[in-house]
């Protein structure tokens, strides 16, 4: 056993190195260019120009925070944010205890050896997008130096010292979201075989807890470590390069996030797939240790459900955060109300890990008072509990904080509670979005139930219908809640913010406040996101053990842990949990999403005041009445949906192909288990259309973005607003469409006990829909959407500043090689993608 696993591990890491070295770097070579291209300017203009000021925000200058005094005199802002970093310093010390509390925990030699595989090939996978994450990052240091040392210097600023700055905080950037993500990997994997292995008593909680552990342990570490990246370049670098540290930390973590979410969102797919089929193909159980598909389906669950989300959460909350800093400087005239407000939504983003870990204790002591000796329980139900506690923790110390730290804003000693108002529509939002997300993803949903009923008699056609009828209202009402919440920041923002702060568009800053309130929750958001794909992994961890068929070990178990064993009962309880991870996995996608649309707005505005000199002027081009603008809205829908039928095409393909390879080589007779040639030449596959769909799409979406701007500014506009609605929409329809057909099957598996029937295939069937659906399109969505968005202000800038220095025709003319490229690379990720029977490609 540990020879093969051993071996496995071994030859799981060489197969991928060498895949990358002949297969994606030969492609790499030719396109990285590009690549590094969008990836550079994507995060780089989470700063970019907002008021037509040459070097845009690298040329912006923090006040100085000590000049204001906070708690009636006590404290200046300075001082008061020190303390802050106490407070990462706690979290992170959290996250690492419940490391190593769940790396102690009790487990049997056959699962600690299978999770140790899985951690071997995510490892694999980690180190091969490391590398070509660092690869990208040599050419976007070119860039860098080419844009900030000679195009666009930053005015005031040596480019020998802004240049090494942005560098540098660019790699700060990338080992955040890799080292969030690296670390989600060694904490799940821990978790799920020790999960596995609490379940054999019987009893429902240990396996409830040890995963929510596993969760609030990544959350809290990577707000902790987001969080103090931001403070040290707030305290402790000088105001005039806060800027430049800024871009750099942007950049960085854009690029680690952008890769790893969309190349994980597609290996985890085409994993999943090959391997669900084979339980049709061959009638075999759930993650069939001879089925050589799993080992990569386990990866997969880390790729996909735990590094993306992980790489993704830490970008969106420090685009957050700087995007909201951006305004305040930009938007905020006077000085000390620029000094209140930063301090003030720094203050409040430590309450939120505090909130978050105080609601955490407390729903732990009452679950466990509740449920600890229990034999039945509702794994959704303490879930559900701890989003909402949360939620009225948070809003409460919104309200206690805001008194304290801004009770007059200016001459204005209203606006504390006004601003605490806007804040709480968002983090309001955080446990009413994943509440209504439930009506249609939970295995308790009439939605989910909807789709079983039809699929019983309609077989797998009505099944896939009713789960689309899903997705739909699922949009509707997510929809209107959204609107609903910023419509009432909205409202707030009217009652004296713009004279109070001196402040212009308040409306804007609401929204970007709303997104802030949206990620109050943050530890326990990434928390109940992560629960999933420990609780998926724990189900193969105990099938792929083969721990029924070990010698002697209920008496060994006995002899070893003081432990009586009930195998039919641990693996119905893995399986019930695994239909609350499935739920609360499709809880934090649209919360994700909301931010990255509500977040957008602020971009949007930056790059309207920059057209419109603070809106002295071409406002009337604002307006369906303007020919480019409305023709943009139209342009960002096609891009919404060829992206959407891309991401799944490199789904398809792939799984194609897994499922061809699977389906030839499988072997059910005389074996234990799959081999180890077998399992690695699946892995290789995943990878090898992983890397390829994300090529195509990332070079397409920069050319495109490129094309737009360059054609005429409002057109992009236009365009921009249309992508945030669109993908707003098709994300959430997708996210909860998916997660439906998702536990559709769980429920015949579960509660109906139909595994190996035609119920039970339809709803496989249904589920293989859904899996790019919920797993690869919606959740890419997201970086997508910021990093057009972010890359559009400064391609904005650049064909401004060459129509007016050069004339138009050459804008018009590079508008139209640019289109051109983008097409191709839209084309290519079709028919350079699709399948070809008979050709191994």
């Amino acid at each position: 056993m540990r020879t093969w696993l051993a071996t496995a591990a071994f030859e799981g890491r060489r197969v991928v190195s060498g895949f990358l070295k002949s297969a994606s770097l030969n492609a790499v070579a030719k396109k990285t260019l590009a690549l590094a291209t969008l990836l550079t300017v994507g995060p780089a203009t989470a700063l970019a120009q907002s008021s037509g000021e040459a070097g845009g925000e690298a040329s912006l200058k923090l006040p100085d925070l000590s000049s204001v005094s906070f708690l009636n005199g006590a404290i200046d802002g300075h001082r008061l944010l020190l303390i802050g970093i106490l407070f990462c310093i706690f979290g992170l010390g959290f996250g690492m205890v419940i490391y190593l509390r769940l790396k102690n925990l009790p487990v049997h030699r056959s699962m600690r050896e299978i999770s140790e595989l899985i951690y071997e090939t995510c490892k694999t996978y980690l180190i091969t997008q490391g590398r070509f994450i660092l690869l990208l990052w040599v050419f976007i240091a070119v860039i860098i130096t080419l844009y900030f040392g000679w195009l666009k210097p930053v005015p005031g600023k040596s480019v020998a010292l802004t240049l090494p700055i942005i560098l540098l905080f660019s790699l700060v950037g990338i080992a955040g979201s890799y080292g969030v993500a690296w670390f989600g990997i060694r904490v799940n994997t821990f978790a799920n075989s020790r999960t596995a292995f609490a379940s054999l008593p019987g009893k429902p909680f240990p396996v409830y807890q040890i995963p929510l552990e596993a969760g609030m342990s990544i959350g809290m570490m990577l707000i902790s470590v987001e969080l103090l990246i931001m403070l040290i370049i707030l305290l402790f670098v000088p105001g005039d390069y806060a800027g430049p540290c800024f871009i750099g930390f942007a950049i960085g973590e854009s690029l680690g996030a952008a890769a790893l979410r969309i190349a994980g969102g597609i290996f985890t797919k085409i994993a999943d797939i090959g391997s669900d089929l084979m339980k049709i193909v061959f009638k075999i159980k759930e993650d069939d240790a001879r089925n050589p598909g799993v080992i990569a389906d386990c990866t997969g669950d880390n790729a996909g459900d735990s590094v993306g989300p992980s790489a993704d959460g830490f970008e969106t909350y420090g685009v957050t955060g700087v995007a909201l800093i951006t305004f305040i400087l930009l938007g905020v005239k006077n000085p000390d109300v620029q000094v209140q407000l930063l301090v003030w939504i720094f203050v409040m983003r430590v309450m939120m890990l505090i909130a978050s870990s105080l609601s955490y204790f407390l729903n732990g002591a009452i679950a466990k008072a509740k449920y600890g000796n229990a034999d039945e329980m509702d794994f959704e139900t303490p879930l559900t509990s701890l989003v909402w506690l949360t939620s009225i923790v948070s809003i409460a110390l919104t309200y206690l904080v805001s008194y304290f730290i801004i009770p007059a804003l200016g001459s204005d000693a209203t606006q504390w509670w006004k601003l605490a108002t806007i804040i709480s529509c968002g983090t309001l939002a955080g446990a009413l979005i994943p509440e209504l997300v439930k009506s249609f993803t939970s295995v308790h949903s009439r939605h989910v139930k909807e789709v079983v009923i039809s699929a019983e008699e309609g077989g797998a056609s009505l099944g896939i219908l009713s789960g689309f009828v899903a997705g739909n209202f699922s949009g509707y009402y997510l929809g209107l809640s959204m609107m609903f919440l910023m419509a009432i920041a909205y409202s707030m923002s009217t009652l004296g913010l713009a004279a109070a702060a001196t402040m212009l568009a308040p409306a804007v800053f609401a929204f970007g406040l709303v997104a802030f309130g949206f990620l109050g929750m943050g530890p326990v958001t990434i928390a109940v996101d992560s629960y999933g794909p420990v609780t998926d992994n724990a189900q193969s961890v105990y099938e792929l053990s083969l721990i029924e068929q070990v010698p002697n070990v209920e008496s060994e178990i006995k002899k070893e842990f003081n432990m009586a064993v009930n195998f039919e009962r641990a693996k119905h309880l893995l399986e019930a949990n695994d239909g609350a991870g499935n739920t609360f996995k499709a809880t934090a996608k649209p919360v994700l999403i909301g931010t990255a649309v509500v977040g957008a707005t602020t971009m949007i505005f930056s790059i309207i005041m920059a057209l419109t000199s603070g809106l002295t002027e071409n406002v009337d081009k604002l307006s369906l009445l303007h020919a480019p603008f409305f023709l943009g809205l139209i342009t960002g829908g096609a891009m919404i949906y060829w992206f959407t039928g891309a991401s799944t095409q490199a789904v398809t393909t792939g799984a194609y192909r897994a499922v061809e390879f699977i389906k030839a080589n499988i072997k059910l007779d005389g074996v234990a288990k799959a081999s180890v040639e077998d399992s690695k030449k699946v892995v290789e596959i995943c990878t090898k259309y992983a890397q390829k769909g994300m090529l195509n799409i990332f070079i397409a979406v920069f050319f495109g973005t490129l094309a737009f701007a360059f054609v005429e500014p409002f057109f992009f506009v236009g365009y921009l607003i249309s992508i945030a609605i669109f993908g707003l929409y098709q994300a959430i329809f997708m996210a909860n469409a998916g997660a439906a057909w998702d536990n559709a099957k769980k429920i015949v598996e579960v509660e109906m006990k139909q595994k190996g029937t035609p119920l039970h295939d339809a709803t496989v069937i249904g589920d293989t829909v859904g899996d790019p659906f919920k797993d690869t399109s919606s959740v890419a969505l997201n970086p997508v959407i910021k990093f057009t968005t972010l890359f559009g202000l400064l391609a904005v800038e650049l064909a401004v500043t060459l129509t007016r220095d050069q004339g138009s025709t050459i804008t018009n003319v590079l508008a139209l090689v640019f289109f051109l490229v983008s097409f191709y690379f839209v084309y290519r990720s079709f028919y350079g993608m699709r399948i070809r029977s008979g050709n191994a490609e």
